[in-house]
């Protein structure tokens, strides 16, 4: 289950997935979206995609991939089935029960999402009480943590430190970096022992 960020194919093609059982889109912003089209060998293999996300970002994908969701379409556009889920309401995609999980992006809701002992945040600089026991007992938690200073839309690197800490998943993998985090390792080394900065690859378990 992926967000189809920009370098969703580079991702697929370096995995060597050969099947897609479903999307979850976290919010519409193009970092998160703008690979949407590149789905089209898993339809060619597959057929339709289920793609679960909030009528919000279904609206904003209408606007950018209107092809897709034609009612005549033009040979070869991929074809979904829109599945709308709200933070509310836990979920299956490809049978699979899925928690959503509420935070704010600033002043942007986003969903993350829960898969067993497996919690997936990005983009998000609060997390409500509420929504945080939604994260409680995760094994695996992977969180935002834009940079070393503060942002106004996501947490940085303290900031990210502490809610892992509260949290208290058995691992932590901080994602959504930019270049103004510092280099890989010599950040990784300074990191409590059970959180890390996550990589190209990283592959975890539910």
């Amino acid at each position: 289950m992926v967000d189809t960020g920009p370098d969703f194919r580079q991702q697929m093609l370096e995995s060597g997935i050969k099947k897609l059982d479903a999307i979850l889109f976290t919010h519409e912003h193009k970092d998160h979206v703008a690979g949407f089209d590149d789905i089209r060998p898993f339809y060619f293999n597959q057929g339709p995609l289920d793609v679960f996300g909030v009528p919000r970002v279904f609206d904003s994908l209408k606007k950018s991939f209107d092809y897709i969701f034609q009612d005549h379409k033009y040979p070869g556009v991929p074809e979904v089935k829109l599945q709308a889920i709200s933070k509310e309401k836990k979920f299956k995609a490809a049978g699979v029960e899925v928690t959503p999980i509420e935070v704010m992006h600033y002043k942007l809701p986003v969903l993350g999402f829960r898969i067993g002992d497996v919690s997936y945040i990005t983009d998000a600089n609060y997390i409500s009480e509420e929504e945080k026991k939604k994260l409680k007992g995760s094994r695996i938690l992977v969180l935002n943590a834009l940079r070393q200073d503060p942002h106004i839309s996501h947490f940085n690197l303290d900031e990210a430190i502490q809610l892992a800490i509260e949290i208290g998943a058995e691992h932590t993998y901080f994602t959504h970096i930019s270049h103004l985090l510092g280099f890989h390792e010599e950040v990784d080394k300074l990191l409590p022992e059970n959180i890390h900065l996550a990589y190209d690859g990283l592959e975890v378990e539910a």
